[in-house]
């Protein structure tokens, strides 16, 4: 198996308490992150110019059209970031309905993800050791 030495991770599946608990919690992570999207939803569907009964979405300050501009920008990025982490966390139930007694193991070394990563980061599909040297590798 690779990534795994003498010192071998042994995968036990989770109770079902435990199963129950990180499904809420990708569940909750998921309302969360919907509530967020809905947020950055309302931010680009409304403009300030709206407000004042201007329908025009266009600034005619060029401060102000840098300024509408980069917000915009800046909430698309943070959206985006959202969206990245919806996916993972939809993944994570996906891998969590489809085979529970698989939920919590190492896709690299198919030894058991710590509790206290996953309870940190409930979609994480690597061990600790395995994600560490993913990152060394692309540095």
């Amino acid at each position: 198996m690779p990534g795994v030495t003498g010192g071998e991770k042994k995968f036990k599946p989770m109770l079902k308490k435990q199963l129950n608990y990180f499904e809420k919690r990708l569940l909750d992570e998921r309302k969360r992150v919907l509530k967020e999207l809905g947020h950055f939803d309302e931010t680009f569907g409304s403009t300030p110019q709206g407000a004042d009964g201007d329908l025009s979405s266009y600034s005619f300050h060029m401060a102000d059209q840098g300024t509408d501009a980069m917000e915009r920008e800046k909430a698309f990025l943070f959206a985006s970031k959202e969206g990245r982490f919806l996916w993972h966390v939809d993944q994570a139930l996906r891998r969590l309905y489809r085979k529970p007694d698989e939920f919590g193991m190492c896709h690299q070394c198919r030894g058991e993800i710590a509790f206290d990563r996953l309870d940190a980061l409930p979609h994480a599909r690597f061990c600790f050791e395995c994600k560490q040297r993913e990152e060394d590798a692309k540095k």
